[in-house]
């Protein structure tokens, strides 16, 4: 352990922060696009499924070898390597003419990005006290919920006045301002004597393997892909053309919905990083509040599901509802970092990371092959989404049942 003084930790905070704003902000935009991309590119809604997940397909590939450099290289230098891609990224997007190229653009901004959540969270688990590092992990996403807010509003109004790419090179532009904040800001990465990180980068094979193993990991793996990945999936694409295609919303109707589901998630975020040390100290744990809490999320998607276009003008509401009800899977991350020596954290949050993107990509290309599918069929738009959105609901219950019923060192009650 080698704790910054408080000062210090509140500037590598800011430092990372605005990172990761700017990681979710390039993240959500698409959802805000998708009406003038699927136009301007004639898109399916597969089409738009692969586009949105081409981006976390590059940041779920990414999340093995990420894990091993950030426990042997430090947050720091691997970070600002990782956004000059980013940068790459921004600028193709910028100058694609076709599907493909936004497709590979997409991909290269989700490899950028891909470190900008990891690399704070590996820092923390050294650098801040443990009763600091819950607090900082829900300000960090609270952050991002900032980034997905200004993915929103803001870009639908300036799309008319600059359009999509000129918004992509102003992007560009700050994550090298946000290099500089943190080459700036993060102190070097002091290796701890005997740790795997000292090791050659080929000894870290049996640490990915201890993680894998571990029990703790193990039973929050279905829930990573299928529950977090989820709400990943619907808050960065599907509940926008669910709003304008089942609810019957206009694009601006629906970029306000989105906007106001980010800012409840904001303050979600935000209250989880006030209230959770109060709930631990009297021995709430993160295992306990999920499995009281999740099901809560469940019931919210089904009747969303259930009513269909009938929900009209509260559609947004409902989706806000039901994200809100889903950020008590956010408490795990924390929770599994902690569950490992902090000279592993940087693989296990990253095997974690992997499986929540990877789920993402999942999540979002399905519901995309899905509701094609069914189309195909003759079936009507708003009975294939709900269909589409049906199959996602068992998934993330089956997942929360093996919660339940598997065992490891950390078994909650309710």
């Amino acid at each position: 352990m080698n704790l910054l003084p408080r000062r210090t930790a509140v500037l590598v905070f800011i430092a990372f922060a605005f990172a990761y704003f700017l990681s979710s902000l390039i993240r959500a935009i698409t959802a805000t696009l998708s009406p003038t991309l699927t136009q301007e590119f004639a898109l399916n809604a597969q089409d738009l499924g692969l586009l949105a997940g081409g981006y976390f397909l590059g940041f779920a590939i990414t999340q093995l070898p990420l894990g091993a450099w950030l426990d042997r290289y430090g947050p720091k230098k691997v970070i600002l390597n990782f956004l000059l891609v980013a940068v790459l990224g921004c600028v193709a997007f910028a100058m694609a003419d076709s599907f493909r190229g936004l497709l590979l653009a997409r991909f290269l901004s989700g490899v950028g990005v891909s470190a900008c959540l990891m690399a704070p969270l590996t820092g923390y688990r050294r650098w801040f006290a443990a009763s600091s590092q819950m607090r900082a992990n829900s300000w960090m996403l609270m952050t991002g919920s900032f980034g997905m807010v200004a993915a929103t509003l803001p870009v639908q109004w300036l799309m008319p006045l600059v359009g999509w790419r000129v918004l992509f090179w102003g992007l560009a532009a700050l994550v090298l301002l946000a290099m500089c904040l943190l080459a700036w800001q993060l102190p070097p990465w002091q290796k701890v004597a005997g740790a795997a990180d000292a090791e050659p980068l080929p000894a870290a094979k049996p640490s990915y393997d201890a993680v894998w193993r571990h029990p703790y990991f193990r039973r929050m793996a279905p829930m990573a892909f299928f529950v977090y990945g989820g709400l990943v999936a619907m808050q960065t694409l599907w509940v926008t053309p669910w709003m304008i295609r089942v609810a019957g919303f206009s694009p601006l109707q629906a970029a306000t919905g989105l906007f106001w589901i980010n800012i409840a998630m904001l303050g979600s975020f935000w209250a989880w990083g006030m209230i959770y040390p109060w709930l631990a100290g009297r021995g709430h744990t993160a295992d306990r509040l999920i499995s009281c809490g999740l099901p809560l999320s469940f019931v919210l998607l089904a009747l969303i599901i259930a009513a269909g276009s009938g929900l009209g003008v509260w559609a947004a509401l409902a989706w806000a509802l039901y994200c809100m009800s889903c950020t008590f899977i956010a408490l795990a991350q924390p929770a599994v970092a902690m569950a490992f020596p902090s000279n592993l954290a940087g693989r296990a949050l990253s095997s974690y990371n992997l499986l929540i993107f990877s789920g993402v990509f999942a999540v979002q290309w399905g519901i995309g092959l899905a509701i094609d599918g069914f189309l195909a069929l003759g079936w009507a738009e708003v009975f294939a989404f709900q269909m589409a959105m049906t199959i996602y609901l068992l998934c993330t219950v089956a997942a929360y049942a093996y919660f339940l019923t598997t065992k490891s060192h950390n078994q909650p009650t309710c």
